[in-house]
């Protein structure tokens, strides 16, 4: 079983002061509500708290996979698709092709939704795209030490970041053997 951590950790479930009077915030189920939620008692304000969205791309030039090699933490010198969390005001497939751009320096041309992967353990929800890749060039940014191309053949399983990434590369060789692209949905498992 793959070991490797998820994409981040999730943000403290705590605030400690409401965002729109300073009272300090407590935890509690609301009425009518079913989950313990942070409100506030002064105003009444609840501060929900939503699962994160990781996008990203798995890119492809010339039968090879775009990775790049993290320059941040979690997880920093390890091997990953471009991706990251999703902004405010944007689409997923922005988002995608954003982090590409970011990361690798990269333009692509998106393709279909991939993977929808749940990681509730972490508040997240991972997202890849199939792109396929204007250049062989790559020009990678502040988060990436570097960028290349791998043929499947080379890529380095044994340096991969998250699980997210490998299970997804896993299905992308298994697609190219059977010469059919299908988009998955699953969840992952806390990692033992």
């Amino acid at each position: 079983m793959d070991k490797s951590p998820e994409f981040f950790f999730p943000a403290p479930r705590l605030s400690q002061y409401c965002s729109q009077c300073a009272a300090p915030i407590t935890r509690r189920i609301p009425p009518g509500d079913n989950r313990v939620r942070d409100l506030c008692e002064s105003c009444g304000a609840v501060h929900y708290q939503n699962p994160r969205t990781v996008v990203g791309t798995l890119p492809v030039w010339n039968n090879k996979i775009l990775l790049c090699l993290r320059a941040i933490e979690p997880r920093a010198r390890t091997w990953t698709l471009p991706a990251g969390f999703m902004e405010l005001a944007e689409t997923t497939g922005e988002g995608a092709l954003r982090e590409t751009r970011e990361e690798a320096g990269v333009e692509v041309e998106l393709g279909s939704l991939y993977t929808v992967i749940d990681v509730p353990h972490v508040d997240q929800i991972h997202v890849y795209f199939l792109a396929h890749a204007n250049t062989g060039d790559v020009d990678p940014g502040p988060e990436s030490l570097d960028a290349r191309y791998y043929d499947i053949s080379e890529i380095p399983w044994d340096n991969l970041s998250f699980r997210s990434v490998s299970s997804t590369l896993r299905h992308y060789i298994s697609d190219v053997e059977k010469g059919h692209f299908e988009t998955r949905y699953y969840s992952l498992p806390p990692a033992r």
